[in-house]
């Protein structure tokens, strides 16, 4: 191994080579868990993150022999079950990323691990059901139905029910669903503002709804569409696509990311090639676009076009403003705002773009909190980890607490509702609920 220690180069991400029958040979996984495990142990930056690296080092040491050759090769998957891909290790703390030498990249690692598994054993019935956010969506808001689905999953007595036949906790948060969904408000919306060309943006946008946006939180797109036309940005609805695959992807069913990826990368060049931008309301979508599909797909033309022409909104906005095209009219301040910073927008490494937007605002301060809420759509909700996701989340359901503000915001709706837990299990009275912060900049803007 190298001598050097750390790491002065930018890192890079290597390809994922998961169509090759190697990324599946559980011997050479293991070989490469064993040697990635040694160096977590050796260095344990990553103590403070997710509870892998907390799962790994308890393992090691109660081992007989206090290193990682002591740890049953059966208990490597404890480390992994508890990775939720959220890549603040190697963005954040990892020193040994490439192009270092020794080539760490936790959690592709991990990712593979649950690709393996997912090949040897398939996914349990919840599991199954939690990744398949299309199908639940459309059955879910079926106008019959989604009254039920909404009431079942407020009543303590069925949630207790769901907890143990399916494995959902009943304390975690599960997000509502309407039957008027995006689609339906905004499907066949023509903006009547054409938008102006920038150096770095057309200001002309196809807005990828995602699943989340479309059937359990239909005002994201509609606050969006807002302030975007306001801005004299002609908004169109990216129509027919399906799930961006992030959920199948930390589940390692791959094949099924790549089917949605032949999905939705033909509808998505085909507005590229109209003139639009693309912009997703969800980090997750977004980095699913940005980075894990140009890894899965490197040679994928069509893939590395829709990369190079998705953006988080907020990053947009502020490209807008340094082309001197965003409108700062604004009518309402919007006094402290306590800031989750999201980690799959952390990762696209655009910096705080929602922050530089939101201090825009007359008489607003932003304070940022960058640290993960433990959520990862399916992780908090799920029976076994729940307890663990609430003690990740508790760092920052306090310093929201602490910072005294008028609004608290994520742009991951489901990190919000995550902080919003914590904030009850601090403070039993607490109802406070977040704001995203498209709905803030719509407030700013009095519109």
């Amino acid at each position: 191994m190298a001598t050097r220690e750390g790491n002065l180069q930018a890192p890079t991400r290597h390809p994922l080579n998961w169509q090759d029958a190697s990324f599946y040979d559980q011997d050479d996984l293991f070989k490469e868990l064993e040697r990635v495990y040694d160096i977590c142990h050796g260095c344990r930056r990553c103590v403070s993150l997710c509870n892998s690296f907390p799962t790994l080092f308890d393992l090691v040491d109660e081992s007989d022999t206090f290193e990682v050759d002591g740890v049953a090769k059966k208990d490597y998957w404890k480390v992994v079950d508890h990775c939720y891909l959220c890549d603040l290790c190697y963005m954040t703390k990892c020193p040994y990323v490439p192009p270092h030498d020794w080539n760490v990249d936790f959690p592709h690692l991990m990712l593979r691990a649950k690709a393996v598994k997912f090949k040897q054993q398939g996914a349990s019935t919840r599991d199954k059901i939690l990744s398949s956010t299309d199908s639940v969506g459309k059955l879910a808001s079926i106008p019959v139905v989604v009254n039920f689905v909404n009431a079942a999953n407020k009543r303590t007595p069925l949630r207790k029910v769901l907890q143990n036949t399916l494995g959902v906790h009943a304390q975690a948060k599960v997000p509502e669903y309407y039957s008027n969904t995006l689609q339906k408000r905004i499907g066949n919306h023509h903006s009547v503002v054409k938008g102006e060309a920038g150096e770095a943006t057309n200001g002309r946008v196809a807005l990828f709804s995602t699943c989340y946006g479309n059937y359990n939180m239909p005002s994201l797109g509609e606050d969006l569409l807002a302030v975007f036309e306001h801005n004299d940005i002609e908004v169109t609805l990216a129509s027919k696509t399906r799930c961006c695959g992030m959920p199948k992807l930390e589940l390692g069913d791959l094949e099924a990311v790549h089917k949605a990826k032949d999905a939705n990368i033909p509808i998505l060049i085909d507005l590229l090639d109209q003139g639009f931008d693309i912009v997703a309301p969800i980090p997750s979508c977004v980095l699913m676009f940005k980075q894990e599909l140009p890894l899965m797909f490197p040679d994928d033309k069509g893939v590395q076009r829709v990369k190079a022409a998705i953006f988080d909104p907020f990053e947009y906005l502020m490209l807008r403003n340094k082309e001197g095209k965003l409108k700062t009219d604004f009518k309402q301040p919007l006094g402290k705002v306590a800031y989750h910073v999201a980690c799959h927008q952390r990762v696209q490494n655009i910096g705080l773009k929602t922050r530089d937007v939101l201090e825009l605002v007359p008489d607003t301060e932003i304070v940022p909190i960058e640290r993960c809420s433990g959520h990862d759509g399916t992780y908090a909700v799920k029976k076994e980890f729940h307890d663990v996701s609430m003690k990740i989340v508790k760092p920052v359901a306090k310093r929201v607490n602490d910072a005294g503000a008028d609004y608290y915001a994520s742009d991951c709706p489901m990190a919000g509702e995550q902080i919003a837990l914590g904030l009850q299990a601090q403070d039993a009275a607490e109802q406070r609920t977040p704001t995203h912060p498209l709905k803030l900049l719509r407030t700013a803007y009095d519109i």
